[in-house]
């Protein structure tokens, strides 16, 4: 590993100020960068790996945030030894984009939407490099090819709302590197995707670290992803590093109790469990803010395992019931837009005739990757989207014959929780009247002090209190916004809840503690899941069947270990192959690729 230091971070201090004071999104950290190093920074939304990014580039230089402490010590192309902090602003602008550059984590809010995807690369390299417009497409469509993108020359002209989210981050990866920078931040960027996307994306990025020699800091907070890329780790707990070391260090021998708690909250593959643990189970802050580690107590730790043979027992008890859920022979079209005088019809088959059994008290999870049907087949189960031919037969009804006040009453047992809760609760309504709503549409209980105190139950059923109830969304997290929607799906009591990537975005941590409440409710009130996954390590954690589904269709289905344990779809083989595992032999061996890989490239 080269020994000389890129980037050097002494005692950084980015704060935020509020009418209840200033708070420290990131609080003295130091740390530095090699050349040609990919350092892994993880934890938790809050704290601080993204404020870090943005305080290198001096994207934090506005109220209410400010940069209040340390140094910034970079090797400038241009400028020599330098710290960034220091640089006066038109300087600054020389380095970001070309020295430094950064994938952001939502590529959809960080393209320009009234641009072409062409455009916004091409941008980049007029402005820093001085090329030409015809040079600047032709090293765009380079980039482009290098980055892998299918057609390069369609989706030049293509907008951003036109490709699919993998595309589109590839075209962030792309802009970053166009102008090849000597470093690369990347801001989740595999957050939200598919497995098999996922993989790509960070081969794609070891394979540009390798060529240009960049070094990458990559934020994250999935610890199965790190494995893949990183050589050393950061670990950030309310903004301090609390813990660094080299991957295999983290892994094999983590020392703070939070870098415990992330390692031991992710779904493993190898073995099923019926309880996740959280970082609390392994952490308790003191009143000085001190943290101390807890012991897990045995009784606990036997209740995050769960064996074969229990499963089997249980799964024989729900298979001979009656079917709550019949899909029979589904298909739903979407036809493509042609010329005005064309006369051919094309339809996209989303849902291409599938046919499957739900039974009474049983969690299915419907896998595969963005753009299978998934989604559009869990709609169409509750009607949101019209069938074009087939049967939605839910407890004995035929809910695809259904309109008008006889849909609603159905409506009333089958609910769905929905991928961003956010953009699913009202902004102006608080989220008392947001969980009232159904009750009122469907006349549940007689009066709104009978509804209220309905609402302050199931506030406390998911873990939040009576006095959240006059708050707004925009005042949770993103893991108490999703246990509101779970609340919602609740109200009305329902059968069967579709969770339609309800854990997708959230951090590890809280990612546990959703599932595990969604086991619970599962347990206390015999509720059916039709859960809805791109990720199979949580599939594999919550489901006693998977379904995977491929082009519209489902390909293989069966109980959830023995897909895991013997696929017999090569798409299916591909899904698990394509999963971070985490395994210490699997972070052994990706570290001696990429020293073998360093060796090669030094020849």
């Amino acid at each position: 590993m080269p020994e000389t230091s890129l980037l050097k971070i002494n005692h950084l201090q980015t704060e935020f100020s509020s009418p209840r004071g200033s708070a420290k999104a990131v609080d003295g950290i130091s740390f530095d960068l090699l050349s040609g190093e990919t350092i892994a920074i993880v934890g938790e939304s809050g704290s601080g790996k993204s404020v870090t990014a943005l305080s290198i580039l001096r994207l934090i230089n506005s109220p209410p945030g400010k940069i209040s402490g340390g140094e910034i010590i970079y090797q400038s192309r241009q400028f020599g030894q330098v710290n960034l902090l220091e640089l006066p602003e038109k300087q600054i602008q020389k380095i970001r984009g070309n020295e430094i550059s950064m994938i952001f984590q939502e590529p959809m809010t960080s393209l320009n939407p009234v641009y072409t995807c062409g455009f916004q690369v091409r941008e980049v390299l007029e402005l820093h490099k001085g090329l030409s417009k015809k040079q600047a497409t032709e090293k765009t469509l380079e980039l482009f090819e290098l980055v892998k993108l299918p057609r390069p020359a369609k989706i030049l002209k293509a907008y951003p709302h036109e490709i699919s989210g993998g595309q589109k981050q590839r075209v962030m990866i792309a802009m970053a590197m166009a102008c090849n920078p000597a470093i690369l931040i990347a801001d989740e960027p595999t957050t939200a995707l598919d497995v098999t996307v996922q993989a790509r994306v960070l081969d794609l990025l070891n394979d540009l670290r390798m060529q240009h020699r960049t070094s990458i800091l990559f934020i994250t907070h999935d610890l199965g992803v790190v494995a893949e890329i990183a050589d050393r780790v950061l670990v950030m707990y309310k903004g301090k590093i609390v813990e660094q070391g080299s991957v295999l260090q983290i892994f094999s021998n983590p020392q703070h109790p939070y870098t415990k708690g992330l390692l031991a909250c992710r779904p493993a593959l190898s073995f099923g469990r019926k309880w996740l643990p959280t970082v609390a189970d392994f952490m308790q802050v003191e009143p000085d803010g001190t943290m101390t580690e807890k012991q897990l107590l045995p009784e606990n730790k036997a209740a995050f395992n769960v064996n074969a043979a229990t499963n089997q027992i249980r799964r024989n008890e729900v298979l001979n019931n009656t079917p709550l859920l019949i899909v029979k022979n589904v298909e739903v079209h979407f036809p493509v837009r042609k010329p005005l005088f064309s006369r051919s019809q094309e339809v996209i088959k989303a849902v291409d005739g599938v046919s499957f059994e739900i039974y009474p008290g049983e969690t299915i999870a419907l896998v595969g990757e963005s753009g299978c049907g998934k989604t559009t087949l869990g709609r169409t189960i509750l009607k949101m989207v019209k069938p074009t031919s087939g049967q939605i037969i839910f407890n004995n009804v035929n809910v695809a014959s259904l309109s008008g006040k006889e849909l609603r009453q159905e409506r009333r047992k089958l609910q769905m929780i929905f991928q961003d809760p956010y953009a699913s609760l009202n902004p102006m309504h608080t989220i008392g009247e947001a969980i009232m709503e159904p009750m009122r549409v469907h006349n549940v209980y007689n009066t709104e002090a009978e509804r209220k105190e309905r609402v302050v139950e199931l506030l406390q059923t998911v873990n939040l209190s009576a006095e959240h109830y006059s708050r707004y969304p925009h005042e949770f997290s993103g893991g108490q916004r999703q246990r509101i929607s779970i609340a919602r799906a609740l109200a009305l009591q329902p059968q069967c809840i579709i969770c339609d990537e309800s854990v997708s975005a959230l951090d590890v941590s809280v990612q546990a503690q959703v599932l595990n409440l969604l086991n619970k409710l599962k347990n206390d009130f015999g509720i059916t899941y039709l859960f809805i996954t791109h990720d199979l390590a949580v599939a594999r954690f919550m489901a006693d069947r998977i379904f995977v589904m491929s082009e519209g269709k489902i390909v293989e289905s069966g109980p959830a270990e023995q897909i895991y344990s013997h696929p017999q779809h090569d798409y299916t083989r591909t899904l698990i192959q394509a999963i971070p595992t985490g395994d210490i032999q699997d972070i052994v061996a990706a570290q001696q690729k990429r020293a073998l890989q360093i060796a090669a490239k030094a020849l």
